[in-house]
């Protein structure tokens, strides 16, 4: 589940980064290797803060690790953070996201991902998601 406000016993065991990265009215998309956790499913490029870093350096780091190409942190910005419960953990998820002026030579991390689509926000909420980005995707969108 996500809540805006930070629920009762809310126990935050580390932060994600994700960011939606548009070009010409779609989203990237990176799809998750099968032996990966909730593998088999699409999400933006995302990932745990190291200890120590701040969170538009661990997007501007997960973003080229995941995608290949690198954005300046003036054209990355926050839109919100998110607190997340699963069943055996809690993370706070801090949502940014960027528009590119022209589409990026994407090189995916075949350890994590095996593929991946530029597609418009609404095609991705029909697309099999990581837990939870299709309320992400509706929340940012406003859709």
């Amino acid at each position: 589940m996500i809540y805006k406000e930070k629920p009762l016993n809310f126990n935050s065991k580390f932060d994600v980064v994700s960011c939606f990265i548009n070009y010409d009215g779609k989203i990237l998309l990176l799809h998750r290797q099968g032996h990966k956790p909730e593998g088999n499913t699409w999400g933006v490029p995302a990932g745990k803060v190291n200890k120590g870093e701040q969170t538009l350096k661990a997007i501007i780091r997960e973003i080229q690790e995941e995608a290949g190409f690198k954005i300046p942190s003036s054209q990355i910005f926050y839109f919100e953070k998110i607190y997340v419960k699963y069943p055996k953990y809690d993370f706070i998820y801090h949502i940014f996201h960027t528009k590119l002026n022209q589409k990026q030579k994407v090189t995916i991390n075949h350890d994590e991902h095996n593929n991946y689509k530029w597609v418009s926000p609404e095609k991705a909420l029909n697309m099999p998601l990581i837990r939870n980005l299709r309320d992400c995707i509706i929340l940012f969108y406003k859709l």
